[in-house]
């Protein structure tokens, strides 16, 4: 056998034990993954709906043509949807507030519809982390509530308690444009104001939501309006929705300031998988390169390096635009837990991320508020 036969053959059995390598590795990661996977509780804050995919006939019993539904829970492993009442910005008058108000409503009780009658043997509403336990033990999925824009609250701060009483757990003050109660970040895009931060109205929603117990979400408000809210509250924030400006220059993304001043109050910011907010190249529509897991996780990895484990969290925004490869609806849910695997978070870390500092906030909100109601 001539030399140039042994090499070859000495290349093709190094190149096959490569390969087993590799195979073995990659086969370790999915099991570890998996494992994980099962073990935690799995959180994702902010879903939207469509108050149509809530009927007794079409609704989320269904594996609907919805990025999030119960058979996509089911099937990706995803335990807890925030389900997110939102009301896009209208007109500042009382008829655009009666108009708002009507649309949340009819949210918060399609959202009850889905829990108390079309299928409540696999999905229970959870107010408090112990619901949350409570239910994902007995097998069964977990909606929760938040609000996008306070918006509907209109002049009557008393909306802000009917809501809490409604089962909302987060609430932001504005969303794309300047509500009553808080300047928005696309402020930025003509630097005109209405507020220069919060109303009088805003400050005072801020402090009945600390009261009630309902975390005050800083994700769409202006930075001004964000500085304000950290500094009035008496509780930990969150943003429910929101990445990492320094990797992507989007407004609708945190500073370092203000990744800042969230540590420091002791909050979290739960990573947004929304194209535009994670790679502003890979977004563009003639981009061949699609947004993945890995650029989603980048941003957790910005956080983490930033903030702190104890301060990063993870959201989708699902049927509001977000998604991203690998994690495009709630069946691939458990492609982002392999991701961090792959990165050496270990499974403490994960579970911290996936729910537990979320989770933390929330009962931190809810003590600080049983304090104020006793005082």
């Amino acid at each position: 056998m001539n030399t140039y036969i042994k090499a070859a053959i000495l290349i093709a059995v190094i190149t096959v034990i490569y390969l087993l390598k590799v195979k073995n590795d990659n086969n370790h990661l999915l099991e570890k993954a998996k494992t994980i996977h099962d073990n935690i509780i799995t959180l994702d804050t902010h879903c939207d709906i469509n108050v149509k995919n809530f009927t007794d006939s079409i609704n989320y019993s269904q594996n609907l043509n919805t990025q999030c539904n119960i058979p996509k829970m089911e099937s990706g492993g995803l335990d807890v949807a925030w389900f997110v009442v939102y009301t896009g910005q209208g007109d500042l008058t009382d008829k655009g507030y009666e108009i708002a108000y009507n649309n949340a409503i009819s949210k918060f009780e399609a959202i009850h519809n889905l829990v108390n009658s079309y299928a409540p043997e696999r999905i229970g509403l959870a107010l408090t982390s112990a619901d949350v336990k409570k239910i994902h033990s007995s097998g069964k999925k977990v909606a929760m509530i938040g609000i996008e824009n306070g918006y509907p609250i209109g002049m009557d701060i008393k909306n802000v308690e009917k809501f809490y009483n409604m089962g909302a757990r987060y609430m932001s003050l504005a969303h794309n444009g300047h509500s009553q109660l808080s300047d928005s970040n696309t402020g930025e895009t003509d630097d005109v104001y209405l507020h220069n931060g919060l109303s009088e109205l805003g400050v005072e929603v801020i402090k009945e939501m600390n009261r009630l117990g309902i975390m005050i979400d800083i994700s769409h408000p202006s930075k001004e309006a964000i500085r304000q809210m950290i500094s009035l509250s008496k509780a930990p924030v969150i943003a429910s929705h929101s990445s990492a400006r320094t990797l992507c220059d989007h407004s609708r993304n945190l500073d370092d300031d203000q990744l800042g001043w969230i540590k420091e109050n002791g909050g979290v910011v739960q990573t947004v998988a929304f194209k535009s907010y994670l790679n502003s190249e890979k977004s563009k529509a003639n981009s061949v390169e699609k947004v993945d897991v890995s650029d989603f996780v980048d941003h957790i990895d910005y956080l983490v390096n930033s903030m702190g484990i104890n301060h990063v969290g993870i959201s989708s925004d699902f049927d509001g635009g977000g998604g991203v490869e690998g994690w495009s609806d709630a069946s691939e849910t458990f492609n982002v837990t392999l991701e961090l695997v792959k990165r050496d978070y270990t499974e403490l870390e994960i579970e911290k991320l996936w729910s537990g500092n979320l989770l933390r906030v929330l009962d931190e909100v809810s003590l600080i508020s049983n304090q104020l109601q006793s005082l």
